[in-house]
């Protein structure tokens, strides 16, 4: 069964429920977020007596927002507990000891941010939120300057992203603060079968800006990124769904391969692909294979046949997120079709209301290899040359929420 849930739901995955038949719990947001007539509708009480019925129940949710919703009507299944393994950083770190056991990792209470004695922190480290998402409150800190800095905006941030997220989305009472990875990071798409094995579904390399950035403004996928990572990735989940005993379970998995060839995971995110709809979405764009139906028809990708005819291709994600330092209630819009002509083949771009989120829309885009520099330029630049200011009127370049290009 799926879950819809705030803060979006695309297009291709609203088409994907109704030409499926796929069934959609009825949630009182679920109902909110229009769906296409016709699309098949399970009543909660009916989606509780299914999960009964079923040994372990196929389950989709499009945000983590309803981990609630899961964690409240269908703690009988186990799912909730399996859930709270991986979304909560501190447990999954633990979990994982014993595949890397000299990896430092230890929590941090808001309260007690300003007291740590930064000599014990394993300089340099990474502190983010024991439950997070989207790269909010994360920071690397490197000296103990950088670390008054970070203090500072992580309270910052709180205070702007507070009600922007369920607390089983994001939590800012406790922090952890880990070792840094050295090496190239990558997003997996996966699933857990009913034996419990991996399925590989997508691969994107996140490109950095530097050493500093943690945003999540790039991410790319092709076909040589796919082939030379899918085996190590698959071996590496596979460790991780065995110590976890998970069965028929979405993930999103952040790894690290290290210079070495070590495979270090960030995060395992439960129940979802990529946030907003992006990375499985794109996938099908690039290559034809829908990650929603694979996971609810158990099917694995024929990798060798979808990758055919890819070589010289990166297909992105470019996220829009607000970096400009300027903020929403000062911006009266964004020149979306200025940013488009940068682009060598925007695919799609997806407007979000930038005075509720922080992000000014999602754009998935397709690159020759050899053109590189269009994806490092939007990696780097602020976003302010595509920014009106003034008077504004929320809404006033927002039409047509979705825009295939």
């Amino acid at each position: 069964m799926f879950f819809v849930d705030k803060p979006y739901v695309s297009e291709f995955v609203k088409e994907t429920l109704l030409e499926n038949a796929l069934p959609v719990v009825a949630t009182t947001v679920a109902k909110s977020l229009g769906l296409k007539d016709g699309t098949r509708f399970l009543a909660e009480d009916e989606a509780v007596e299914q999960a009964r019925q079923g040994r372990v129940p196929l389950l989709y949710a499009t945000s983590e927002n309803c981990i609630g919703w899961i964690a409240e009507h269908l703690s009988f299944t186990g799912i909730p507990a399996k859930i709270e393994l991986f979304k909560n950083k501190l447990k999954f770190r633990e979990m994982t000891r014993p595949f890397f056991p000299e990896f430092y990792f230890r929590e941090v209470l808001i309260e007690d941010l300003a007291t740590v004695r930064f000599d014990d922190l394993p300089v340099p480290f990474i502190i983010k939120p024991a439950v997070g998402f989207f790269s909010m409150g994360v920071h690397k800190v490197a000296s103990r300057e950088e670390w008054t800095a970070a203090v500072a905006a992580i309270r910052s941030e709180i205070d702007r992203t507070r009600g922007l997220y369920p607390e089983e989305v994001l939590d800012s009472r406790a922090f952890i603060v880990e070792e840094c990875i050295d090496g190239e990071e990558f997003a997996v798409d996966a699933y857990f079968d009913a034996a419990g094995a991996p399925v590989v579904l997508g691969i994107f390399q996140h490109v950095f800006a530097s050493g500093y950035d943690v945003s999540d403004r790039v991410y790319i996928t092709s076909k040589a990124i796919i082939e030379e990572n899918l085996a190590a990735f698959s071996e590496l989940l596979g460790q991780i769904g065995k110590v976890a005993g998970v069965r028929n379970f979405p993930v999103h998995a952040e790894l690290r391969r290290t210079a070495a060839g070590r495979v270090v995971p960030i995060e395992v995110n439960p129940m979802r692909f990529g946030g907003w709809c992006t990375t499985a979405d794109l996938t099908f764009r690039a290559y034809g294979l829908n990650p929603y139906l694979c996971y609810f028809s158990r099917q694995r990708p024929d990798w060798p046949r979808l990758l055919e005819g890819k070589a010289g291709k990166l297909f992105a994600i470019v996220v829009l997120d607000n970096g400009s330092g300027i903020e929403a209630k000062h911006i009266r819009s964004f020149d979306y079709d200025m940013l488009l002509a940068r682009f060598e083949k925007p695919l799609e771009l997806r407007k979000v209301d930038y005075h509720e989120y922080p992000v000014f829309g999602f754009l998935f885009t397709e690159t020759a290899a050899d053109n590189f520099a269009e994806l490092e330029w939007i990696l780097r630049s602020d976003l302010r040359p595509f920014i009106k200011t003034g008077p504004t009127d929320a809404h006033s370049n927002l039409k047509g929420n979705e825009e295939p290009t």
